[in-house]
């Protein structure tokens, strides 16, 4: 089975105009809503105006009935883990139930410096992620939890009320880094989400999470496999190639501002409706079974989403 989630930049909406977006997509073919955990926009010229992930999520929770929510992905560096624990399960109570939680390592070097958190080498922070998601599980399935590692410590930590899922919320590990952070998804995930790769790219890494659950003596069918990234959806094969050097432009990622526009289109899904159904066939022939879809244009985004919906989600359902 197929799935599809939508993630909606903070910075495209105001909170009425995100409440609003939100109540709309519960009416779709839509599986799930993510936000991110930015505190800074995405997009170069994008607006400050950036409501905070988690407290914006739990009005989310209260305000749907039916679409799962979630943070694609959250930075395990901006809160402790026993503090994310004890927010996480407070969503999943209040949603009934709905809580995705995504979890990474950090990435955004300008957002740790503007908000004195220390950014670490890239080892360090894939070690306070192997961390701070066993501290998690235990605050989610333990009556009092106890961990001593290398960067953190909990004692005798309680997270009451528990989540409402059992034995907890799906646990989404992003990241493509293959040597640290696909092991850690290979440990710990109930997903293993790639970001912005192209099907080859995919397949390849599929691969090496499948060698890394056989050292750690994990079945790799037991962790499903999504894939987030931009959607340009349209007829004008022009306008569209338009858009997308546009958004590769206004990016705040260093790798994404380096990488040729050649190399960025085969990182995104661009095209008609049915182009858009073979690039998809193409990750789901890779092994990717969830899709997480950034569409452009701030509230002329659902739109997009909704015509994508109609044509593309209902076409592959």
């Amino acid at each position: 089975m197929v799935e599809f989630g939508i993630q909606l930049w903070q910075e495209d909406f105001d909170f009425n105009s995100l409440k609003e977006a939100c109540l709309k997509i519960e009416e779709t073919d839509f599986r799930s809503i993510w936000l991110y955990d930015h505190f800074y926009p995405m997009m170069s010229n994008g607006s400050y105006s950036i409501l905070e992930a988690y407290v914006t999520l739990s009005a989310l929770a209260a305000l749907t009935k039916r679409v799962r929510l979630g943070v694609l992905v959250t930075c395990n560096s901006y809160r402790h883990p026993s503090l994310l624990a004890k927010m996480a399960a407070s969503i999943d109570v209040i949603s009934g139930g709905r809580l995705e939680f995504g979890i990474g390592a950090g990435w955004f070097q300008d957002e740790y410096v503007a908000y004195g958190i220390p950014f670490l080498k890239p080892s360090i922070r894939i070690g306070q992620l192997r961390e701070g998601v066993q501290i998690v599980r235990k605050m989610w399935t333990e009556d009092r939890a106890d961990f001593q590692g290398k960067y953190y410590q909990i004692r005798q930590a309680v997270c009451e009320p528990k989540p409402t899922q059992k034995p907890h919320p799906p646990i989404w590990i992003g990241g493509n880094g293959e040597k640290l952070t696909l092991k850690v998804a290979a440990q710990y995930a109930n997903y293993s989400n790639f970001v912005s790769v192209s099907p080859e790219d995919c397949a390849h890494k599929l691969k090496v999470l499948k060698n890394h659950c056989r050292v750690v003596g994990r079945d790799f069918d037991d962790i499903k496999k999504s894939w987030h990234g931009l959607v340009c959806l349209g007829n004008d094969k022009e306008e569209l190639r338009s858009l997308a050097q546009e958004m590769k432009a206004k990016s705040t990622s260093q790798d994404v501002k380096a990488m040729s526009f050649q190399k960025y289109l085969e990182k995104i899904i661009l095209g008609t409706a049915d182009k858009c159904i073979e690039r998809i066939d193409e990750y789901i022939n890779a092994g990717i079974t969830y899709f997480i879809l950034a569409f452009p244009g701030g509230e002329t985004s659902i739109t997009s989403a909704y015509e994508f919906c109609s044509k593309v989600i209902k076409s592959i359902a």
